[in-house]
């Protein structure tokens, strides 16, 4: 279908419009900007120097940045799957379950499992962390393979992984002491100009990576194709079966990167509540920033901005002091909301 790119006598408004309806990046980045004005209102300009003002107002954006870095990067997996017309619910709960891996390899206690074996500093982080990585590809290939092979609905698949995963982990790991060295630490909390911004770093560029692939090469054209129409995609030769396997597999490996810059962050793992509402989260974030979930459409950008805008609400809501378990309305209303934006667009 081809849009028109130039409309002869078309006024600045009604190319807004036109835009905010057939463009979702515009839109997106429309209800973004609107956020972060709300937001420095919200701040207020109570500083006696505009340089003080300027630094309190980037200090918050660390933060916020900082604080969604996991979740941005377990929606940039997120998008991958919800592209190719599936879901993965299991995200939280494989965090978990890979973090507890890592956690078991760099244990610093005596009885940790390298350092029993005499494994300490950097060979033993250099361990751990390609366990993890291994650990989060196999839990989320599992679910590509139900998905993929064993044709059973993604939202089936991923909900059964996600109470195995956590639940698996919490009774395996009730009764092992853990310590993780404060070397390791530095993975994550490494200071830059004085302020902790690795994780803001590694999703940013975890996110222009994605971006690339999604966009140049034949995985991504594949994964856009099975989205849009995916006998289709069979009867042009691509191996729909594999692609979906390995659009898991990546979220898998993400969602492993998260849990490892999470565990660096704040060395440990709450294996009841940990990644708990990642899934709405993610999900949410690949939503508002356009991608349909219908499949077949969406972008890495999108989901940028789309987890910039629930970022920005949720601290937004709580410089309002709106309770916490009404910014999940909030968020809630939100998806919905995108929803059914798309399904006009779809329906016009």
């Amino acid at each position: 279908m081809t849009q028109r790119t130039n409309v002869p006598n078309e006024t600045f408004m009604q190319k807004a419009i036109r835009l905010w309806k057939s463009k979702p990046i515009f839109s997106t980045a429309c209800v973004l900007v609107l956020m972060v004005i709300l937001q420095t209102l919200a701040l207020g300009f109570e500083f006696e120097t505009f340089g003080e003002w300027f630094s309190f107002w980037g200090r918050n954006w660390i933060n916020i940045l900082r604080n969604n870095a996991n979740v941005g990067i377990v929606a940039l997996g997120m998008t991958f799957v919800i592209i190719s017309g599936g879901i993965d619910l299991a995200v939280g709960s494989t965090l978990v379950a890979v973090g507890a891996v890592l956690m078991v390899f760099v244990n610093q206690y005596p009885t940790g499992l390298l350092t029993a074996a005499g494994i300490t500093g950097v060979p033993a982080f250099a361990i751990g962390i390609l366990a993890c990585m291994l650990m989060g590809c196999a839990l989320g290939g599992i679910s590509g393979f139900l998905v993929s092979k064993q044709k059973l609905p993604a939202f089936i698949a991923t909900l059964g992984m996600m109470k195995i995963c956590r639940s698996v982990t919490q009774q395996l790991m009730q009764t092992q002491g853990v310590k993780v060295p404060p070397a390791f630490l530095s993975i994550s909390n490494f200071k830059i100009g004085g302020q902790v911004i690795l994780p803001i770093i590694y999703w940013l560029i975890i996110a222009v990576i994605l971006h690339i692939v999604s966009k140049k090469t034949p995985f991504g054209r594949q994964v856009f194709a099975i989205g849009s129409n995916e006998r289709t995609a069979r009867l042009s030769g691509i191996n729909v079966e594999k692609v979906k396997w390995l659009v898991y597999v990546l979220s898998g490996f993400l969602v492993s990167i998260a849990a490892i810059i999470q565990v660096a962050r704040i060395g440990s793992m709450d294996y009841a509540n940990a990644g708990s509402g990642y899934e709405m989260d993610a999900i949410a974030a690949v939503v508002v920033g356009g991608t349909s979930m219908s499949g077949g459409r969406g972008s890495i950008l999108g989901t940028v901005l789309g987890m910039l805008i629930i970022a920005v609400m949720n601290n937004l809501l709580n410089l309002m002091g709106v309770p916490p378990f009404l910014r999940e309305a909030f968020k809630g209303f939100i998806v919905v909301a995108a929803v059914l934006l798309q399904k006009k667009e779809s329906d016009s």
